[in-house]
């Protein structure tokens, strides 16, 4: 995959939990899961917006793109 999603990296810098994350971004833990371990197939602007806000950062804190084939 192109997009690489890097929330867990950001959890960790902000010392926040999967589920506070998801109790503050009012989306499931299992939903929130799916986008952390890079499953997730689209994303919605409003749903990055709540994670960029309770995480105090910016989309390219979280998303990094990377071409095919290429390691990171």
């Amino acid at each position: 995959m192109a997009i690489i999603v890097n929330l867990d990296v950001m959890m960790a810098k902000r010392k926040m939990s999967l589920s506070e994350l998801s109790e503050k971004v009012d989306i499931t833990l299992a939903n929130l899961s799916i986008l952390k371990n890079n499953k997730a197939k689209a994303v919605r602007f409003s749903t990055l917006e709540a994670i960029c806000a309770a995480l105090d950062c910016q989309p390219g804190d979280i998303l990094e793109y990377a071409p095919d084939g290429e390691e990171i």
